[in-house]
């Protein structure tokens, strides 16, 4: 099926300014129009992707320049959208804000990788007339950005919409394509990591439903179908010709992985990649389910918010002692930040300490600042249990070495590896000597030095990571799976 539209980018000027509530209530509205809408979110992210998805009723999936190859996010995109009627990338934080000075790796760059025409989201909270230089602006920084239009956000009523419509029209070529004005029905509860997620928020539908409607009533949908099919994605229309068609693996391996409120954080291309190479995905609930199933060959637990279900989860005793005994036995494992939490001695919140599974000896404590957060890289050590290769590099940044950042190394892969963390629990009271699979180049992971903490087939660790190019953990998690099945028949 080709390529019938081109994705529209929807962005602001800075960070906190509704574009997130926007965008959900745009997928919503266009869906409930009919129309088939795939979004994406300039990551890393999990949280807003959940919301995007459940609006959408189709997986969310992340662009990030940090995990990704550029040819890696024009595939990503060609092979979605032709399976869509309209596609939305929300952006992180502001238009052209990211980490490099030259702005390469900022949601500008992604939009002009894609051929994006850019919607704004502008919060006018205290906004008349200054709003056209703001808008000028944005356009003469990078006349390479096509911004499309503007949506005006938290309008204080008819009259201050009426002044910002005259002045946009007077002074500038833009389109207003909505005005949204301040309405406690578009507020989503937010917590330390951002909103909070639609997979813990039981009225999260509803809400959906209800941000779809006003911002159906709000926004001029037909003029922003019209922006995407106007606009030819002629990168994209290339690049869809060159993706090969690969066919999945028959499912060979039963991998159980922890999906509800307190673990929801999984990349849906990862879950896609783990059944490409021959996983059963078995979904499973910490909060109700009494113990693991039967005959599952290995065990994923994604990140989340186990502090907000402390109670429940330690309530949750057989299934707490089922997840213990199977980690005891060799089950492989793998544990990322929420998971790693959950399977320490303890969790430490509000001066509150519950038990948890008890498999790594340790505390888990919160605090009231993040102790790990943003990009990290690290290298493997040779107790990497299911280590990767040395070929392949991300195209950006340029490939680095160990000797490259440090002349202090125990790692045997000199590759350095991107991911992220975002995380504001730290372990404490490490009773054992532990092991470690990673070596940090940059983060902070568990001590500043190293993460991925290994105990016979688990791997625990903070670093979220992305099955890309640079790094395909779930082939090789797989296969390590498959060494220890074979191993022990």
């Amino acid at each position: 099926m080709p390529i019938s539209a081109t994705p529209l980018f929807i962005s602001a000027a800075h960070k906190s300014s509704g574009k997130t509530t926007i965008t959900i209530g745009l997928l919503s509205a266009l869906r409930n129009n009919g129309l088939n809408v795939q979004p994406f979110k300039k990551g890393p992210d999990y949280i807003d992707p959940l919301w995007h998805g459940s609006a959408a009723g189709k997986p969310c999936y992340t662009l990030d320049f940090n995990t990704m190859t550029r040819d890696e996010i024009l595939q990503l995109v060609s092979r979605k959208l032709t399976s869509c009627d309209i596609s939305l990338i929300e952006g992180n934080k502001g238009l052209y804000d990211g980490l490099d000075l030259d702005g390469s790796n900022s949601n500008a760059a992604i939009a002009k990788l894609v051929d994006a025409p850019v919607i704004l989201v502008l919060d006018t909270r205290g906004m008349t007339r200054g709003v056209a230089p703001l808008i000028l602006g944005y356009q003469s920084f990078d006349p390479g950005i096509n911004i499309a239009g503007v949506i005006l956000n938290q309008l204080g009523g008819s009259r201050h919409e009426s002044k910002l419509r005259s002045v946009i029209e007077h002074y500038t070529d833009v389109s207003v394509l909505g005005a949204v004005h301040k309405d406690k029905r578009l507020e989503i509860v937010e917590r330390h990591l951002g909103l909070m997620p639609s997979n813990e928020d039981g009225e999260a539908q509803k809400k959906i439903t209800d941000i779809g409607s006003i911002i159906s009533s709000q926004v001029n949908l037909e003029q922003i179908i019209d922006i995407s099919h106007l606009h030819s994605p002629k990168h994209l229309k290339s690049v869809i010709k060159t993706i090969p068609n690969t066919q999945p693996i028959a499912a060979q391996i039963r991998l159980a992985y922890i999906n509800d409120s307190a673990f929801g954080f999984y990349y849906p291309g990862d879950l896609e990649a783990l059944e490409a190479v021959g996983a059963e995905l078995i979904e499973v609930n910490s909060l109700v389910d009494q113990q693991l199933p039967d005959n599952i060959d290995g065990l994923f637990i994604g990140g989340g918010f186990p502090e907000e279900r402390q109670l429940e989860l330690n309530a949750n005793h057989s299934f707490r002692q089922s997840v213990y005994n199977a980690i005891e036995n060799g089950l492989p494992t793998y544990a990322e930040c929420g998971g790693l939490m959950y399977l320490c001695r303890s969790l430490i919140w509000n001066e509150t300490q519950i038990d948890m599974v008890g498999i790594v000896p340790a505390d888990a404590k919160m605090e009231e600042t993040p102790q790990g957060r943003g990009l990290i890289r690290y290298s493997e050590t040779a107790l990497m249990p299911w280590p990767a290769n040395s070929s392949g590099s991300l195209e950006e940044p340029p490939t680095q070495t160990i000797e490259s950042i440090s002349s202090e190394s125990n790692s045997v892969n000199s590759k350095i590896i991107s991911a992220h963390e975002f995380h504001y629990s730290h372990l404490i009271n490490i009773s054992k000597p532990l092991n470690y699979a990673y070596k940090i180049h940059r983060g902070n992971g568990i001590d500043g030095q190293h993460d991925g903490i290994v105990y016979k087939n688990l791997l625990a660790c903070y670093a979220h990571l992305q099955d890309t190019s640079q790094n395909h953990w779930a082939e090789r998690f797989i296969q390590f799976i498959h060494r220890i099945k074979n191993a022990n028949n």
